[in-house]
């Protein structure tokens, strides 16, 4: 059982999961813009991953005896000085993710939910990978800031990245 202190918190982080994937899906938006595909498709790869962290916790909430509460979500920012600025603003918000991921591993281990620890702790561990994965595009596109040659490479690469849903449990 939930309390609805747990359950209001794992309906705002539903959002800001669902946002998430809005906020990659605008960026796919400006990399296409830009005629950078590579980085459009991995943008988009990673929306599709946020996408699913949402009904990760659409589901548990429904499995925990909880309600879900699809709230609004905001618009994204849409517009973007270079792929540089892009990757440090998603780098940003990831690292806002994270925060907001520990504060409910807080608020469910001072409740003593058990369940909910053991679900958010996959969410900690993609974290790290999360973080990862956006810092090392990032400091790939510090490299090559300013070379036309490098930034169409790293595009190719990025063009290569597959969605893989997360196992289930």
């Amino acid at each position: 059982m939930l309390s609805s202190k747990l359950q209001d918190a794992l309906n705002e982080q539903m959002k800001n999961e669902f946002f998430s994937a809005y906020l990659y899906m605008a960026m796919a938006g400006y990399f296409q813009s830009e005629d950078l595909p590579g980085f459009a498709s991995w943008m988009r790869t990673q929306a599709l991953e946020e996408m699913t962290h949402g009904e990760k916790f659409f589901n548990f909430l429904c499995e925990a005896g909880g309600r879900t509460d699809l709230r609004p979500i905001d618009g994204p920012k849409n517009d973007f000085a270079s792929p540089l600025a892009t990757f440090k603003f998603s780098l940003k918000h990831e690292n806002f993710v994270t925060d907001s991921i520990n504060k409910l591993m807080d608020l469910a281990k001072e409740e003593g939910n058990h369940a909910a620890q053991i679900f958010l702790q996959w969410f900690v561990t993609e974290q790290v990978e999360e973080e990862a994965s956006f810092g090392q595009v990032l400091k790939n596109l510090q490299r090559v800031e300013g070379d036309g040659r490098g930034l169409l490479m790293l595009d190719q690469e990025l063009g290569q990245r597959t969605f893989v849903p997360p196992a289930t449990e």
